[in-house]
């Protein structure tokens, strides 16, 4: 690793550093090193499925905020589809009467108002999302090189 690239990471005043998130988040350029891994000597690795879910959920949780946004998505297309069922049941009972009373408006009712929550947990979401990029404190830009200074 380069020092420019150290520099940038020790710039960051978190406490908990998702490393392989941070490598990429500070920009600079990158490459691969390809190299063959010898069969491990002694012993069993420690991670094991578990482990590796939950290294996956933290890279997730630390680098975006689209597992929060996804709520308004689904609340929306379900308030939609809720909408949509709603008018299927109207037309059916318009033109076919009433098969069972209550049942329709009860289901439409239950899920209009479940994807409104939905709605509401997202926007909660989002407004989560926005403090917590806010409290890492990282630097708006990282500057690579200075020129007559």
């Amino acid at each position: 690793m380069d020092k420019k690239v150290v520099d940038a990471i020790l710039t960051i005043q978190e406490n908990k550093l998702f490393m392989k998130g941070i490598f990429s988040w500070v920009g600079f350029k990158s490459c691969g090193v390809e190299y063959k891994r010898p069969e491990r000597a002694a012993g069993k690795t420690k991670w094991n499925y578990w482990k590796l879910w939950n290294f996956a959920l933290d890279g997730i949780t630390a680098s975006t905020t689209l597992p929060l946004r996804i709520w308004t998505y689904i609340g929306s297309i379900i308030a939609f589809i809720s909408g949509m069922y709603a008018l299927y049941i109207i037309f059916r009972t318009l033109f076919y009467g009433v098969a069972l009373p209550g049942y329709a408006s009860l289901l439409v009712f239950i899920l209009f108002f479940g994807s409104v929550q939905l709605i509401v947990l997202g926007i909660f979401g989002e407004y989560i999302g926005r403090i917590f990029t806010e409290v890492k404190r990282r630097p708006r830009y990282i500057i690579d090189e200075k020129i007559n200074c």
